[in-house]
């Protein structure tokens, strides 16, 4: 005949059972996390083959080898069209939408400005001008620098006319070039 178990002794092998549990998933959370990190530092490494075989766009470069541009400030530059008149909601929505274009296009081919970028803080700043005329100007002067150079397009479905040019992303790349595309306009 079997007596039921006391209490104390269930509640006793119960932690135990639990403590051994929770440290075996601690210990195999550590180790999977360091497996993690290990793996990210090796693909993020400078020595990385999948920078060196990267090929690059007319839109995603910015200038030649990066070698010798990744310490430089890197920034981005999202330009407004003016003349439209865009509520600032429609505004900061367009400047959404060139900030994302902008970081798959650099982050496709040109991993290290991005890290680079990343690293001082992904820095945006809004600037206007006065016509489409001015955007497409400022978008072949970014092309021919090689920067990042993204144009967003509206879809027409609030206050714009549907393939309108909003907004220009110049970069994220190198200040000095960046700044000789934009540095004239005004902040918006």
């Amino acid at each position: 005949m079997s007596q039921a178990p006391d209490p104390a002794i269930a509640s006793y092998i119960m932690t135990v059972f639990s403590s051994t549990q929770f440290v075996t998933g601690l210990g195999l959370g550590v180790v999977v996390g360091v497996l993690l990190m290990s793996r990210r530092a090796n693909k993020d490494s400078p020595c990385s083959p999948r920078d060196e075989d990267e090929s690059e766009t007319e839109d995603s470069s910015d200038g030649g080898g990066e070698e010798d541009r990744v310490d430089d400030d890197i920034k981005l530059i999202l330009v407004v069209r003016n003349d439209l008149k865009m509520g600032k909601g429609k505004a900061a929505a367009q400047c959404a939408h060139a900030a994302v274009q902008a970081y798959q296009r650099v982050k496709a081919g040109k991993p290290k400005t991005l890290r680079a970028w990343e690293r001082n803080g992904q820095p945006k700043i809004v600037v206007k001008c006065e016509s489409e005329k001015d955007l497409i100007e400022l978008a072949k002067r970014s092309k021919e620098l090689h920067l990042t150079t993204s144009i967003i397009k509206d879809a027409g479905r609030t206050q714009i006319a549907a393939g309108s040019r909003t907004v220009l992303g110049v970069g994220p790349g190198p200040a000095r070039y960046v700044d000789e595309v934009t540095r004239h306009l005004k902040l918006y």
